[in-house]
């Protein structure tokens, strides 16, 4: 026992000597700031040279610790200890905001810096500061390039261990991590923790415009380009921008016309995976995305996201021409046309131009005759469900427009404006010809059969 005893201690004594020869680049200089040592393979950041050296003993020493439950070695005993509370499962330290906990003090600290906002750590290079200095660290390999790690499967690098890591799960489709909620895998703890927010609620990341609330960091970051109106993703083709790079990738397969996914009910294909797990749901009616205000529920997440609109009252898109908000960018993009003038969308039959395709869609009826509304009592076809609704009022003798000069009452809204002019003796169609202007654009149709030469059994008795 006694020669064992010796041999540890002489394995120690060489460590230790170990640690005085290593990486002579962090000699500190006079008068440094705080946290200002940094370890040149991991980029974690220490106040002085002691806490530096016993963190670099962790690259460069036998780890004589380890975990009876997993086998992982560590340096140290506290090391040992802070890690096998992930076995117990013990987390002691509280967030006393939200009440979040952690199995390490040091997780608690970074966890905090989501509510206060604090960005200690700042790059050098692009002033662009961070909460971690891990990723402070991660963020400097854009600036070199460096890509140390590499998959031996298919050759692709990376500038993370830890994103080698999660990207050789691709190839051997191991997911270890799995929500104890609903059972669902992932092959990264970070998506799993992303994950258990859909269950939770919670909503960490806040905009400090208009208050809106985030499940994560990165798709804040993209909202907030909604106010700014930053768009730095541009297709190569086309010169469009995006705020971001999802919304390019969903755009490419335009210009390519490649759709690789197939609806194995329908046929129908699409350019991404995504959007044939989104179409899916119409078969199986499925909608797992639900409104805590109302209970509405929906297929789609981003659907849900526009629908809580209507409850807050939100509008983050507005036009730069004459600042008209919208709750959704599609409805801002369908809005600028009136502006630009711009009718992207054209019948083949007669070339008719549109700006939407649901109204080419509802255009092209009258050339194919389809009239897929029809009413339930009377049996009687329509092209559009607004006419109809419009037709449905004979029936039911119902007249909800009412004039508030004279309470007359009419069955449609259109009929109601006609009559308005009665009273406030507008004429806005003009015939091109002689100048004679009329109220109703019917009237002026009859007239116009005057210059025609066609014979007039009665022209517009009602207004001289």
């Amino acid at each position: 026992m006694c020669v064992l005893i010796d041999r540890f201690k002489e394995k120690v004594m060489n460590e230790k000597k170990q640690s005085e020869n290593i990486d002579l680049s962090i000699q500190p200089q006079k008068n440094m700031k705080k946290k200002s040592q940094p370890c040149d393979i991991y980029g974690k950041i220490f106040s002085t040279r002691k806490n530096l050296i016993q963190h670099k003993l962790c690259h460069s020493v036998t780890k004589l610790f380890h975990c009876e439950d997993c086998g992982k070695r560590f340096t140290t005993r506290s090391s040992l200890l802070l890690h096998k509370h992930i076995h117990t499962r013990e987390k002691p330290y509280h967030c006393d905001i939200c009440g979040k906990a952690f199995s390490q003090s040091g997780g608690l600290s970074s966890h905090k810096r989501m509510h206060t906002g604090e960005k200690p750590y700042h790059c050098n290079i692009c002033d662009k500061t961070f909460s971690q200095s891990y990723s402070l660290f991660s963020h400097k390999r854009i600036h070199t390039g460096v890509k140390s790690y590499h998959c031996y499967v298919c050759g692709k690098k990376f500038s993370h261990s830890g994103s080698l890591s999660s990207h050789n799960y691709i190839h051997t489709g191991e997911k270890p991590y799995h929500c104890d909620i609903c059972g669902k895998r992932f092959s990264q703890s970070g998506t799993l923790s992303y994950h258990k927010r859909t269950h939770t609620g919670e909503k960490p990341y806040l905009c400090d415009i208009c208050g809106q609330g985030f499940s994560k960091n990165v798709t804040l970051s993209i909202h907030k380009r909604t106010h700014t109106g930053e768009k730095p993703y541009h297709c190569d083709v086309c010169g469009k921008s995006f705020s971001d790079r999802g919304s390019l990738i969903y755009h490419k397969p335009i210009h390519t016309g490649k759709k690789p996914y197939h609806c194995d009910i329908c046929g129908k294909t699409f350019s991404q995976s995504s959007c044939l797990s989104a179409h899916k749901r119409i078969h199986t009616g499925e909608k797992p995305y639900h409104c805590d205000i109302c209970g509405k529920t929906f297929s789609q997440s981003c659907s849900l996201s526009s629908h809580k609109r209507i409850h807050t009252g939100e509008k983050p898109y507005h036009c730069d021409i004459c600042g008209k908000m919208f709750t959704k960018n599609g409805n801002l993009s369908l809005h600028k046309r009136i502006h630009t003038g711009e009718k992207p969308y054209h019948c083949d039959i007669c070339g008719k131009m549109f700006t939407k395709n649901g109204n080419l869609s509802l255009h092209k009826r009258i050339h194919t005759g389809e009239k897929p509304y029809h009413c339930d009592i009377c049996g009687k076809r329509f092209s559009y469900s607004d006419n109809l609704s419009v037709h449905k009022h004979i029936h039911t003798a119902e007249k909800p427009y009412h004039c508030d000069i004279c309470s007359k009452t009419f069955t449609q809204k259109a009929h109601l404006s006609a009559h308005k002019r009665s009273h406030t003796g507008e004429k806005p169609y003009h015939c091109d010809v002689c100048g004679k202007s009329y109220s109703r654009n019917y009237n002026l149709t009859i007239h116009k059969h005057i210059h025609a030469g066609e014979k007039l059994d009665e022209c517009d008795q009602n207004e001289p």
